[in-house]
């Protein structure tokens, strides 16, 4: 069990529940529904993250490519849907220029933590 990875997803899936519920909640009365639509892409992204996270925690996989996978997924978390809450809550348009920085970065995790899978396959086929 990786308990880092256990740790970060599930704080980061509780926070996106929460971001989620603001969304729904305080959100949709203040902004235009484009805008929560942005917001809730965020929620929903980060929800993914945390959940690979947990699964990586409760795996067998590990070494540098499943800590690089972690640290990738937080990253992007922060970069990508924490770029679509601020966007949302103040406005400031040249956030969105930081967005697909966190998408590479959940791209460059997937690949790890298939190159991790891979890896650990061909060990143990040998």
């Amino acid at each position: 069990m990786d308990r880092r990875s256990l740790l970060f997803g599930a704080t980061s899936a509780a926070i996106a529940v929460a971001a989620g519920a603001f969304g729904a909640h305080a959100l949709r009365a203040r902004v235009a529904p484009e805008l929560l639509t942005v917001f809730e892409t965020g929620a929903r992204y980060q929800m993914y993250h945390a959940l690979a996270l947990v699964a990586i925690g409760v795996g067998s996989l590990s070494g540098r490519l499943v800590a690089a996978t972690r640290w990738l997924f937080v990253a992007g978390t922060l970069l990508f849907s924490g770029s679509l809450y601020l966007l949302v809550l103040t406005g400031d348009r040249w956030l969105g220029a930081v967005t697909p920085l966190g998408g590479v970065c959940f791209l460059l995790g997937w690949g790890c933590l298939g190159w991790a899978a891979w890896r650990t396959q061909a060990k143990t086929s040998n």
